[in-house]
């Protein structure tokens, strides 16, 4: 079916936020006795939980984030979901919730883009369709330890840019004063607790104005870790540089466009990256699903500037990032690594 001939829901599109904005379903599948269910369509906004629920008490819950959208000749696609299925099974052997199959991952997916296909923005638009799946410990239990039932549900939201200004560069802030997770703790792992942990962090940014914020590692705050809400890249001449951390979340879109770039005649580098070396880096990004890149106009550390544009216009190399993948997403350029996954309505 082509989505373009499709009745859409009368949203202004161009004005979306990036927030809950309601639609028709969601899907929810239930773990008892050792096995998934087959999944629910469900109209319901809300889950009935019990008080006494791990996911409340013990932080045992995980998510993931992805886009599906429309492309140029009117297809819904969702992108990448296989490697959101690959991560999420990382974060639940962390936490001790019972692994959710690729093929029921994906199966979550295409059932609830396809219920809810009507608020797939058009292409034209730059807004898409954010899809979130998200799997807690449910049923009572007092005494810590895994929880003995699951619920994995997924539902859908259609979103406009992260930040409002769109592709625009931001100011970012070293914070020192917090740490967003632990040596050898979970922040490789998609999970609450290290957004909940970098809510302070962020905050004490927003106040003195700064949009986002960096931390370093908390073992020697000396080298990059991540953003507050993403990947942190450099662009160093004909390099595309990445931080090597085990306490960084491991960023789909950062994995792609490092792709993007080797294609590009780049070279590819993943290793520590210590902050005094930033200051010498032509350009730098934050990279996650919401916003794909937001270029840094600068970076605050300490008593010092890193200024790498202007407020206004992002970096050359950045921008043609950024162009590829968002075209690749719309079906304007070449899926060449087969990274879309086409939803039938």
């Amino acid at each position: 079916m082509n989505s373009a001939k499709m009745e859409k829901a009368n949203l202004d599109w161009g004005d979306l936020p990036f927030g809950y904005v309601k639609t028709d379903y969601n899907i929810r599948y239930y773990y008892k006795n050792g096995e998934w269910s087959s999944g629910e369509i469900s109209s319901d906004e809300n889950i009935p939980l019990h008080m006494a629920a791990p996911s409340l008490h013990y932080g045992q819950q995980a998510f993931e984030g992805l886009k599906a959208f429309e492309t140029v000749d009117g297809r819904i696609v969702a992108f990448r979901p296989d490697e959101n299925s690959h991560r999420l099974q990382k974060s639940c052997d962390r936490i001790y919730i019972p692994r959710i199959p690729d093929e029921l991952f994906l199966d979550a997916i295409r059932r609830v883009v396809a219920a809810n296909a009507r608020f797939v923005p058009p292409h034209y638009t730059g807004a898409s369709l954010y899809i979130r799946p998200l799997v807690i410990g449910t049923g009572a239990r007092v005494g810590l330890g895994p929880a003995e039932e699951y619920l994995f549900i997924v539902f859908a939201t259609p979103v406009g840019p992260y930040y409002k200004g769109g592709f625009k560069p931001v100011r970012a802030l070293v914070v020192e004063e917090f740490d967003r997770t632990a040596p050898r703790g979970v922040g490789d792992c998609k999970v609450g607790g290290n957004y909940a942990a970098g809510l302070r962090g962020s905050m004490f940014g927003h106040e003195k104005n700064y949009p986002i914020v960096l931390y370093l590692d908390p073992k020697e705050k000396k080298y990059i870790d991540e953003f507050s809400t993403s990947n942190f890249i450099g662009i160093k001449g004909d390099t595309y540089i990445s931080p090597d951390s085990i306490t960084i979340l491991p960023s789909i879109t950062n994995k792609s466009l490092a792709v993007i770039a080797g294609d590009m005649g780049m070279k590819v580098d993943k290793r520590k990256v210590d902050i005094e070396e930033v200051e010498s880096f032509d350009e730098v990004g934050a990279v996650g699903t919401a916003a794909v890149i937001t270029p840094i106009a600068s970076i605050k550390y300490r008593d010092r500037e890193f200024t790498f544009c202007s407020n206004e216009n992002a970096g050359p190399v950045s921008t043609k990032l950024y162009e590829r993948l968002t075209k690749i997403q719309t079906g304007e350029y070449e899926d060449r690594y087969s990274w879309l996954m086409e939803i039938n309505p």
